[in-house]
């Protein structure tokens, strides 16, 4: 029988669809389907769907699968799965580039990926025979069952908080916000293949697990991973975490500043405002929370809507993020209390911080 050797993003993206938590898209994507989507940021049924779902294979690959009617799927050495071709296509990458990520820099790490894949693409429908445990899988709950979790704690309203950073005061306070908000919280961290010099798996769980057990109120937080690799493609990956987190029983989903964004390739508030634009589609109410930061002179973390001193006194005023975070962290200091709690830094003390070069 023909077969596929899967890396280990691509059986994720498998076990994902086959588990719902990309409904409604059931296979890895065709021809069809990948232009729908990366043109209009639907499926060609209509259904709002902005982000590619793909299967790379070499041309020579590719063209020896043609006529199959079934294809394995194997990883580490195991069948796990199967798909259906059919269609096998290739596109121009540089023309495609721009329309998906916004940018046609090669250092940007969405762009990078997705001129390193293969020079065809298989689209199909898809079959889960095996689920693998991984490294992370001790992390994760599928759509079932954080679905039944939070039937069971009586919850009507759920908040879902994306992110893929160990905790700090700055999400803490939006996550707070959300819990007054809501019935619960479901923190869902991406433990997929991130850029180098973001937090590893073990750094982000740690942290989360001492947050959630110590400073949360008991049966209100619900902590469970997503494993698919971060595509950085802000505004459109966005509404995909939107999306995602409904199929996992969310009623309400947190979108910040840059969420999904790198650097400075997005406008800060770009992936709320294209949320917005499709929140009627959506099954899920975005909760569009402005930008914290901590204040000396109010002393707390604010916003620019609750705080007058970002405009009248911009020394008083610091920025909070990961991105600031992981750079205190790894030039070896300790981030003030003020924006990371020292009991989640102990707790992760000993921990290796930071994905490497070697790190998938």
């Amino acid at each position: 029988m023909s077969e596929i050797i899967l890396d280990r993003d691509h059986y994720l993206e498998l076990e994902k669809i086959a588990l719902g938590a990309f409904s409604p898209v059931t296979g890895f994507m065709n021809e069809d389907e990948f232009r729908s989507v990366a043109n209009d940021m639907r499926l060609p049924s209509g259904e709002v769907f902005p982000i590619p779902i793909l299967l790379d294979v070499s041309r020579d690959h590719a063209e020896s699968l043609r006529g199959s009617t079934r294809v394995a799927l194997v990883f580490d050495g195991k069948e796990v799965g199967e798909i259906k071709p059919e269609n096998f296509f290739s596109v121009d990458k540089d023309e495609w580039i721009p329309k998906l990520f916004d940018t046609t820099d090669p250092n940007h790490p969405g762009v990078a990926a997705f001129k390193a894949c293969g020079e065809c693409f298989v689209g199909g429908p898809v079959t889960l025979l095996n689920k693998v445990k991984l490294d992370i899988s001790q992390y994760e709950l599928s759509p079932n069952e954080t679905r039944s979790l939070f039937a069971k704690n009586g919850w009507s309203t759920v908040a879902c908080f994306h992110t893929r950073n160990a905790p700090h005061r700055a999400h803490e306070f939006l996550q707070r916000l959300a819990l007054d908000i809501c019935d619960g919280l479901f923190i869902q961290p991406m433990l997929g293949r991130k850029k180098v010099g973001d937090f590893t798996p073990d750094a982000i769980m740690t942290g989360y697990r001492t947050l959630v057990s110590d400073f949360y109120p008991a049966g209100r937080v619900v902590l469970g991973a997503l494993s698919t690799a971060c595509r950085y493609a802000g505004p459109r990956e966005a509404v995909f975490h939107a999306l995602v987190r409904r199929n996992y029983g969310g009623t309400h989903m947190v979108i910040g500043r840059d969420h999904a964004g790198v650097v400075d390739y997005y406008d800060k508030y770009d992936s709320q405002a294209l949320c917005k634009r499709f929140e009627a589609e959506l099954g899920i109410e975005i909760l569009a929370f402005q930008a914290p930061h901590y204040c000396t002179r109010c002393d707390g973390i604010v916003t620019e809507k609750t705080c007058p001193h970002i405009l009248s006194e911009p020394e008083a005023v610091t920025d909070v993020s990961g991105t600031d975070i992981r750079a205190i962290l790894s030039s070896g200091k300790r981030p003030a209390p003020h924006i990371f709690r020292p009991e989640i830094l102990d707790s992760i003390e000993g921990l290796e911080l930071f994905i490497g070069d070697s790190t998938n």
